[in-house]
């Protein structure tokens, strides 16, 4: 792109990439403290956007101690050195823990290897200990330059020359404890080993009838434990920030003896390494088996996950989200000036902000400082309103009311599944009946989708019904693609013979044609008068209204996973291209954010259009790929992106264009896409979505306590997403405007801005708005006045 500003529709000026130069930078990059997996990823990212800009990037090996040892532990990167290193847990440069660099002296040695490479722009990824240590080394550097002049070891030129030091930071941590981002780079990998570790302790407590005592890692924040507990429907959780009351040992032993007496075979307790009482006593996984096994005779086993916990491969998310604030850190040092603060990159919904890390420090110390004064209410909130949110959603899925504690609302409500099976779908329903009933609703479960609602099949379903539904995948409702329009008469009928007052319905693009069917068809039948809510459940994350859709980012593991094999294959054999066909439809999302997470050479997407010439100059691109030392290919394609460039066609136009050079393979994965256990994020992205979307119900319901009242409007029909960093009900008569019917997708759809990094992390030159990026932004107690998107 020749016009480096131009005008945007806001009549503000975009600014692009190319005017940001790192000509004559050098950038040092570590990593530090404990690590986490998604930590290469964001290394990755630093030293390829780094070298694109034209900055030198350096490697700084063993976190703090190599920058304080020097010599050859500071090492000039290239763009091979951080080849096939996205699949890899951990850091490849290292971290250790230094005392050396909390004196002065140490900080001394660190600033004069650092000026004798010219590097004055560090990137620091770790937890909040080594962005505090970066800090006080920038506020110190033009002392420490003084006096390194005096002791003879530097110039007066070099004291001029590298007279400040910018900072960035990026927070590898899997305990999610850093005040001010979401999710901090490893902490979704975390959870996908607790999960997995869960689901297979589930089978062998079932056939045992066994009760277990899962510890899970966080001494001082409770996120990894809370979050799993909620992602398994866990009995019990136990958290530093929110101690059992008074009196807990009976309570838990009460609720664990109901749990048994109605049929259900095992009892999972989740406990933080940190869990404390209200009198600041730990509480170990022992201390709970012992009263277990006392009070009341199971027999228990308890699993301490320990550091299994920070190992295997990063998932899907956490890739995305470290390459993302890799690139959004280089732009940061770019961007820097003498008194730009030192910032963190972090997530806020799904958008990469900055925020003053002095400021996000001091929060993360204030949630200790709550928890050591005894301030639990205060911890809790202090730790956002994700985390409150968390807390709160897991308490009223847990714990059952007795009956004549709940008031009944007289209102019975219907939930269904249409369209294509999603993972996480059975947790949207369990959560959605549990919070219906605990708002004293009767739920109605609908099976097999429209067809099925037509034909009557209703029953009502109870509280346990739905136990140990979070992890199962597909669809146990069971679901169709059939659209309502035809059986509208039966469907009333139905509607009428229940008594049905609001309908949730959880399902793909199919389910949002069904909503406005049955909005269009309200004039004629005033059974349709009732509130209706949507939460998009859908692999092709496709539904208008929402940027994300449950079931999704499962399949964006599933191809992740199946690129790193086919990867390693290629690796193997040398110079192989693989062409991978991904599902869809006309959406590009899982082709492209697939491409991103699995570090392929190009994705092909439907939203932007290619042709001959483009395949030609990717063919060529591949060519000279295999003169370096990283001898294979990886191509996305996504299923419906073009009608006559089918995967068929690429494979054999690369295979005789690449012919002497590179051979090549295609696969096409297919329906298993679709299956397996939901990922952490789906289950828990599931279980809250579809909670809200019961609040909402109930809220609309209680509007109307008569029986007699028609819900007319437009918004009484409403679909459920996230949008930017927050939770919208948007009534499917504005979306309207907003699809492109043909081809089932929105009009406008967040993630195609990150289709140039990609484009950047394999080495082709491309255009980058980078408009978005650039302020400092306050730092607000996590979330805002809305639900944030993250979970």
């Amino acid at each position: 792109m020749d016009n480096k500003v131009s005008a945007s529709p806001r009549g503000s000026y975009r600014k692009f990439l190319e005017h940001l130069s790192g000509a004559g930078k050098a950038i040092g990059v570590l990593t530090s403290g404990g690590d986490a997996q998604g930590m290469n990823a964001a290394v990755r990212a630093v030293v390829r956007m780094g070298i694109y800009v034209g900055a030198k990037v350096y490697f700084i090996y063993e976190g703090y101690q190599g920058m304080v040892d020097g010599g050859s532990n500071i090492v000039e990167a290239n763009w091979e050195s951080v080849s096939s290193i996205l699949q890899v847990g951990g850091t490849i440069i290292g971290s250790a823990r230094c005392k050396a660099f909390r004196t002065r002296e140490g900080r001394l040695k660190a600033a004069c290897n650092l000026i004798h490479r010219g590097i004055t722009n560090l990137c620091v990824i770790g937890g909040d200990g080594s962005l505090t240590g970066a800090n006080i080394f920038r506020m110190e550097w033009s002392g420490l330059l003084e006096e390194l002049a005096q002791d003879g070891k530097i110039d007066n030129e070099a004291v001029q020359k590298y007279a400040y030091l910018n900072v960035v930071g990026m927070v590898g941590s899997i305990d999610n404890d850093f005040c001010g981002t979401d999710m901090t780079i490893g902490t979704d990998s975390a959870l996908h080993r607790i999960i997995e570790v869960i689901d297979a302790i589930m089978t062998t407590a079932q056939s045992h009838q066994r009760t277990f005592v899962l510890e899970v890692m966080g001494r001082h924040c409770g996120y990894l434990a809370l979050v799993s507990a909620l992602a398994c429907g866990a009995d019990w959780v136990f958290l530093p920030e929110s101690p059992p009351e008074e009196g807990w040992e009976e309570q838990m032993c009460v609720k664990l003896s109901e749990n048994r007496a109605q049929k259900k075979r095992l009892n999972i307790i989740i406990v933080a390494e940190g869990a404390i009482d209200t009198l600041n006593r730990p509480i170990t996984s022992e201390k709970i088996k012992e009263l277990v096994v006392t009070q009341l005779g199971y027999d228990t086993r308890v699993t301490i996950l320990g550091h299994v916990q920070r190992g295997g491969t990063p998932s899907a998310f956490d890739r995305i989200l470290a390459s993302r604030m890799g690139v959004e850190a280089v732009l940061a040092l770019l961007e820097a000036t003498p008194e730009t603060p030192a910032c963190v990159v972090s997530l806020s919904g799904n958008h990469a902000v900055r925020l003053p890390l002095v400021e996000c420090v001091q929060m993360t110390q204030e949630v200790q400082k709550a928890m050591d004064e005894r301030r639990f209410k205060d911890a809790v909130q202090l730790r956002g309103r994700s985390f409150e949110n968390n807390l709160n959603t897991y308490k009223r899925l847990a714990i059952k009311l007795p009956d004549d504690k709940i008031q009944k609302s007289n209102c019975n409500v219907a939930v269904i599944n249409v369209g294509a099976p999603a993972a996480g779908m059975n947790a949207a329903v369990r959560s959605a009946v549990r919070v219906g009933i605990a708002d004293g609703h009767k739920m109605f479960a609908v099976y097999d989708g429209f067809d099925g609602f037509a034909k009557g099949q209703i029953k009502e379903i109870r509280w346990g019904d739905v136990g140990g539904w979070t992890g199962q995948g597909g669809s146990i409702l069971g679901t169709k693609r059939i659209l309502p329009g035809k059986y509208l008469e039966e469907i009333a009928t139905q509607i009428r013979t229940h008594n049905i007052n609001a309908i949730l319905i959880i399902g793909g693009f199919e389910a949002y044609l069904g909503l406005l069917e049955l909005s269009a068809a309200r004039e004629k039948h005033e059974e349709f008068c009732v509130p209706m809510v949507m939460v998009p459940a859908t692999v092709s994350n496709n539904v208008p209204g929402s940027d994300f859709s449950i079931g999704a980012d499962t399949a964006l593991n599933t191809i992740t996973d199946t690129c790193d094999r086919i990867k390693q294959s290629a690796s193997g054999t040398k110079r192989r291209v693989f062409i991978i066909e991904t599902m869809g439809g006309y959406c590009g999302y899982l082709a492209n954010m697939g491409g991103l997470a699995a570090g392929a050479d190009a994705a092909y997407i439907f939203e932007e259009p290619f042709d001959i010439r483009d395949l030609q100059s990717n063919v060529e691109h591949l060519t000279e790929k295999m003169k370096t030392t990283i001898q294979r290919g990886l191509v996305l394609r996504n299923e419906s992106c073009s009608e006559n460039y089918t995967t068929d066609f690429i494979y054999q136009l690369y295979s005789e264009e690449g012919r002497g050079v590179f051979d090549c393979r295609k696969n096409v994965l297919g329906h298993m896409q679709q299956g397996g256990a939901p990922s952490p994020f789906d289950r828990n992205f599931g279980t809250k979505i579809s909670a809200r979307a019961m609040q909402w119900i109930t809220t609309k319901l209680k509007e109307s306590p008569g029986k007699g009242k028609r819900f007319v409007s437009d918004d009484s029909i409403c679909v459920l997403g996230i949008s930017k960093r927050n939770v919208l009900f948007q009534p499917v008569a504005e979306l309207k405007n907003e699809t492109d019917f043909e081809h089932r997708i929105p009009k406008e759809q967040w993630w195609l801005k990150l289709r140039p990094l990609m484009k950047i992390l394999a080495k082709y030159k491309t255009s980058y708005d980078v408009s978005d990026s650039g302020q400092l932004e306050p730092v607000r107690h996590r979330g805002g006045p809305e639900e944030p998107a993250a979970i």
